[in-house]
């Protein structure tokens, strides 16, 4: 996979105790790399990280993004040939409750980070990773490209725009010359699920509780639609996009990338449940969760991501269905809670090594190495 790029390599990988970074990670661990993973926490309990027992696969870090120097400190002493940087404060309704320390660690995090890889003094390949809420959503039917504008009218959607756009000021200031060490792109994805994710106020975590427990769950629109992926899916886009800016056979650095899923994989909540549901011992989805009319802050609809120029660039784009992205989120947690002596880390590297073979059987270009 990835033409072995990261095999030996030293990757840092910030907010890798989080979803998406504990996958990342485990998913580095197996192409080979020498991984150094930055948190400031254990965000969630139960925690993906700790049930893997990555602590003793990597080198591990405590420390907060916000920090400057601590930043700095550890890229000059890692010296790293990748950096994925994940590290966010990710929910919108605690950037309502909080809005400054959103801001805080999303902004000037981002700010930090790019900082610390101007000290390098060897070649680096960093992808930067916001989210699809950096775009300015109008609710239009067609997906956001881009060159879309930039914003948001939540303090989470706005400190994703702003993040884009100090990527997009440190690559022209500092990075866009012909001696720079360093080759960076932005990568925007949404609307993830997969197995191992425990945050508070998404759909498929506030599923997975309430039904461990046998409980309802709080549904505020059951009718929304959304884009759903899996969580490797855009994982595949960030490891294709750094192996591409190594290879440099493609010149992307600077540039901006879309992921997300094919345009009928648009489905409502309840149809997702429904889907997931079916590694559950109930009759009805009906019997699980419960309307909840709390509307008390803004949370934007239908926003949907135009993948064009991942698949024009990097050759990528996804994998699953939305039948396979519910069986796989179902069956990870169907394991975990209801099969307690399997070995979760075994079947979550296999669920990797199964999207990576159906992405090879695709014809996919990063799962043939050439």
């Amino acid at each position: 996979m990835f033409n072995d790029v990261f095999k030996g390599k030293k990757v840092i990988i910030t907010g890798n105790t989080g979803f998406k970074g504990t996958w990342l990670t485990l998913w580095l661990h197996h192409l080979g790399a020498d991984i150094v993973g930055i948190s400031k926490d254990i965000p969630t309990n139960p925690s993906l990280f700790e049930e893997l027992k990555l602590t003793d696969k990597i080198d591990h870090r405590f420390a907060d993004i916000c920090n400057l120097e601590e930043m700095k400190n550890i890229f000059k002493e890692t010296q790293p040939d990748f950096v994925f940087h994940l590290a966010a404060q990710p929910i919108v309704s605690f950037s309502y409750e909080d809005p400054v320390s959103t801001m805080n660690t999303n902004i000037m995090g981002t700010v930090n980070i790019l900082e610390s890889l101007r000290t390098l003094t060897k070649d680096c390949h960093a992808v930067m990773i916001t989210s699809d809420k950096c775009y300015d959503n109008v609710e239009w039917i067609w997906g956001y490209r881009e060159n879309d504008a930039l914003g948001g009218k939540d303090p989470y959607s706005a400190s994703k725009g702003a993040a884009e756009l100090v990527i997009k000021t440190y690559f022209h200031s500092y990075f866009n010359k012909p001696d720079s060490k360093v080759k960076i792109v932005s990568v925007r994805a949404g609307n993830v699920i997969g197995g191992g994710d425990w945050a508070l106020n998404r759909i498929v975590p506030d599923c997975m509780r309430a039904w461990s427990e046998n409980q309802k769950v709080k549904v505020r629109n059951p009718n929304s639609t959304r884009p759903w992926q899996h969580v490797l899916e855009p994982l595949s886009g960030y490891l294709r996009a750094a192996q591409v800016l190594f290879e440099s056979k493609v010149k992307i650095t600077g540039e901006p990338f879309n992921f997300g899923p094919n345009a009928d994989q648009n489905h409502t909540v309840l149809e997702l449940l429904e889907a997931i549901s079916t590694h559950w011992d109930f009759q009805t989805v009906e019997e699980k969760f419960m309307i909840e009319s709390d509307t008390s802050f803004h949370e934007a609809g239908l926003l949907k991501l135009n993948c064009d120029k991942a698949l024009f660039h990097l050759q990528w784009k996804p994998v699953l269905d939305f039948k396979n992205t519910a069986h796989f989120t179902g069956s990870w947690y169907n394991t975990f809670y209801n099969i307690k002596d399997d070995n979760i880390f075994e079947f979550t590297s296999n669920q990797i090594q199964e999207y990576a073979d159906q992405a090879r059987q695709k014809g996919l270009a990063w799962a043939l190495n050439t």
